[in-house]
């Protein structure tokens, strides 16, 4: 039968008030034994076996926060096999073994080196072990076990929030909740009294308390008024241990703010304002500001003003000030001291935002009297009428009296009123006033026809202070009289034809009148006295307003008579009756059998839209002007210099005389033609040069060329030496080209870049034979050939 034997673990439990010397029996009371149960491999599952007890042991104690010098002793490990001959050894393993717990391998006594915090770590589990420390094996199974930490109070409570902030309304009721603060600790709650909070209040009595468990804070006291006190700061205390006496504790501060309410009501500081106001003040204009004193604050201290009585309800207004909460009393309408110079109102300030629950302490309004002195001030006239309407017939006489107009000096001085116009309204001076009494009369005669209307301005003055004027308009409407005679609308010209049969209308006549009639006009046609009874035509009056012009006779020979005047009386039925004799001209002319006009003897009627005389004298002036313009361009080309005709690039000229385009040489077939250089005929060719303006028709002589010549060489030497003794020739030639120099030039290459790359120096005396064209290059080189022989 297999052999089991004990190993022991003898433990510390240690207290604050026992001592650690004191050493555990081996089987220690207070532990409850638990056991150990072996499980053997086989082929029956009903074998098995029970072991003999072997630790002695439970969960372990240990206390936090060691204060001591030695390391804390925990326990002793010990094994049956253990003969004390060295020849066991313990280990520990598990939780903090090795650092936090050691254990003497030869003893197996246990110890922890370092003070231990239950709120880090509150349990360790650990196991334990005895080998042969000769081989290595284990004598004893290995076991586990716990150590837990005992705690102490060694942690304050703490608040979850450093400053609270918290706001009541003012004159809340005992009781209402105002914030709730929290604390924690850190320590066991399940161990002692070290994690159990009360909540007490240590500054903020007798205005506030706090339930002692639940940290709730509530007002005490009745009636806090904002206006008297707004701000608090109570102190909380949360204590551990219950409370009691030795215990921990932390603090918080809550900020508590009350918050405004409707309970008080608008007070005006004086129960009567007085203001001066001058009667000239404009309308809508400020005069005083009053104001009510609300101990509220925001909504609750808006204030609406209002006049509630008074004898100057309609002339004076009161509105608010939203940003000063301020009554503005002002002026409605215009103040006159003369009137009234004194108004006494009640003016009422009433807050906006009412809160019933306060109504008790009486109606949130208040009323004052406010006094209201009009000044007097030195006023300009006032006429009787904002605007005078006068009518005045057009035939008036002048200096007649037309209208008048009254202003008088509104104040109690009553100082006497001067009258004029205003000449920028009456520019013609067409009329006047007395300055005296503001009549208003005539001073040029008055034509309706040419202005029915007259608005002129009259300014009344104070004779003693003429700065103080008022102005008012006068509107004078000219009324018409039948004073113009009427007339024929038109010039009248019409044709008869030769053809003519009696009876026949040749044209229509109708009349227009200057004068105004109400009734409408009525004009009478007749031919005139002296052509009534031998006229060739008659008149017919259609009563109309219109009448027609007919024949008397068959046929009219315009041989015989080519014109008739024809005197027409027009006349109205106005009083007093005006009349006048327009004259119809009547042409006699030619005409086909369907009566269509063909000639007439004087200018033709056929043409109606030809040209007027206008119209031709403008015709006229303009050819006169177009004239004018190209004698003065002609004279200008006289006065310019010679230029040439020729400034295009595709004239052939122009790659003659051009020196920045060496063209393509002989073989270029697109550049001028050198064999024109090499034809004699040319010479013969005595036409004028078409690239300048020639001044005179002078010919320069040209000697004979020898037509055996062909030498492009001689023909160029030749023309150097016209051109050289021809005095009208212009400073550039069209022939003198330097693209080509022939065949063996006496002057040979004249590049100034050739003539360096030469062995010796080169005589350039030639150049002074070469004519006046070649001087300033016989200059320049003759001259340097000089220095250098000086």
């Amino acid at each position: 039968m297999r052999t089991y034997h004990c190993f022991w673990l003898l433990f510390w439990a240690g207290q604050p008030h026992q001592s650690f010397l004191t050493l555990l029996s081996k089987r220690t009371s207070g532990f409850p034994e638990k056991e150990k149960v072996l499980v053997f491999s086989g082929n029956s599952k009903k074998d098995f076996s029970r072991s003999k007890r072997s630790w002695m042991w439970n969960q372990f104690f240990l206390l936090e926060e060691y204060t001591g010098t030695d390391y804390q002793y925990v326990g002793k490990l010990h094994s049956d096999q253990d003969k004390g001959d060295g020849s066991l050894k313990y280990i520990l393993s598990g939780d903090g073994a090795g650092d936090l717990f050691i254990i003497n391998e030869n003893t197996g006594d246990i110890q922890a080196t370092k003070r231990l915090d239950r709120e880090e770590k509150p349990v360790y589990i650990l196991r334990a072990q005895a080998i042969n420390r000769r081989t290595g094996r284990p004598v004893e199974p290995e076991s586990e076990f716990i150590i837990k930490i005992h705690d102490i109070n060694d942690n304050e409570p703490m608040f979850t929030k450093d400053v609270y902030n918290a706001s009541i309304p003012e004159m809340s009721d005992v009781g209402t909740f105002v914030v709730q603060v929290t604390a924690t600790d850190a320590d066991d709650p399940t161990y002692g009294n070290s994690a159990k909070v009360v909540y007490s209040i240590l500054q903020g009595q007798p205005y506030f308390s706090v339930e002692s468990e639940t940290g709730i804070i509530k007002t005490a006291l009745l009636n806090m008024d904002r206006e008297n006190r707004e701000q608090y700061q109570v102190v909380i205390q949360a204590k551990d241990m219950g409370g009691q006496m030795g215990g921990l504790s932390g603090t918080t501060t809550v900020n508590i703010t009350l918050t405004d309410v409707n309970d008080n009501p608008p007070r005006f500081p004086q129960s009567t304002y007085q203001f001066r106001a001058p009667e000239s003040t404009p309308p809508d204009s400020p005069i005083g500001r009053i104001k009510a004193n609300d101990a509220d604050v925001d909504e609750n201290a808006e204030i609406e003003y209002s006049i509630t009585e008074g004898d100057g309800h309609d002339m004076f207004g009161v509105i608010t000030d939203k940003d000063t909460q301020e009554g503005i009393i002002t002026v409605k309408k215009a103040l006159d001291f003369e009137n009234k110079n004194l108004y006494i109102l009640k003016v009422e300030a009433t807050n906006t935002h009412v809160d019933p629950r306060f109504l008790y302490l009486g109606p949130f309004k208040d009323s004052a009297t406010v006094r209201i002195q009009v000044e007097d001030v030195d006023e300009p006239p006032v006429f009787s009428r904002p605007a005078y309407i006068i009518e005045v017939k057009e035939d008036v006489p002048i200096n007649s009296i037309i209208g008048t107009v009254t202003a008088q000096d509104p104040d109690a001085a009553k100082n006497p009123v001067k009258y004029s116009v205003d000449r920028h309204t009456d520019m013609d001076r067409v009329f006047n006033i007395n300055s005296g009494n503001g009549s208003i009369f005539t001073s040029k005669p008055l034509d309706r026809e040419t202005l029915l209307w007259h608005n002129i301005t009259v300014i009344a003055a104070e004779i003693n202070n003429p700065k103080q004027s008022s102005r008012v308009p006068v509107f004078i409407k000219v009324l018409d009289v039948n004073d113009n005679a009427p007339e024929f609308p038109m010039f009248y010209e019409t044709f008869v034809c030769e053809n003519a049969k009696a009876e026949q209308l040749i044209q229509t006549l109708s009349a227009v009148d200057k004068d105004d009639s109400f009734s409408g006009h009525q004009f009478s046609f007749s031919l005139a006295p002296e052509a009534a009874s031998s006229s060739n035509f008659t008149l017919q009056d259609n009563r109309d307003n219109t009448a027609g012009i007919f024949t008397r006779k068959n046929r009219y020979n315009r041989h015989e008579m080519s014109t008739y005047l024809l005197p027409v009386v027009i006349s109205d039925n106005d009083y007093p009756i005006q009349s006048s004799t327009e004259t119809v001209t009547i042409r006699v002319c030619a005409c086909d059998h369907r009566g269509k006009m063909l000639s007439c003897n004087a200018e033709a009627l056929i043409h109606p839209t030809g040209l007027s005389t206008g119209a031709l004298v403008a015709i006229l002036l303009c050819i006169i002007i177009l004239l004018v313009t190209v004698v003065l361009f002609a004279a200008l080309r006289r006065q310019r210099k010679k230029e040439p005709l020729i400034i295009s690039k595709e004239d052939i000229r122009d790659n003659i005389v051009s020196y920045n385009d060496e063209g393509g040489g002989e073989e270029d077939t697109q550049a001028f033609d050198i064999g024109t250089l090499r034809n004699p005929e040319a010479i013969d060719d005595n036409k004028l040069r078409r690239d300048i303006v020639p001044e005179t028709l002078f010919m320069p002589r040209r000697p004979a060329a020898a037509r055996d010549n062909t030498d492009v060489r001689d023909f160029i030497n030749q023309r150097l030496k016209e051109n050289d003794t021809d005095p009208t020739a212009p400073p550039y030639d069209s022939l003198a080209t330097y693209a080509y120099e022939g065949n063996g030039s006496v002057a040979e290459s004249l590049s100034s870049l050739e003539s360096v790359t030469t062995d010796g120096d080169q005589d350039y005396d030639y150049l002074s034979d070469w004519g006046p064209r070649f001087k300033k290059l016989a200059d320049m080189y003759g001259t340097m050939d000089s220095d250098k022989d000086s």
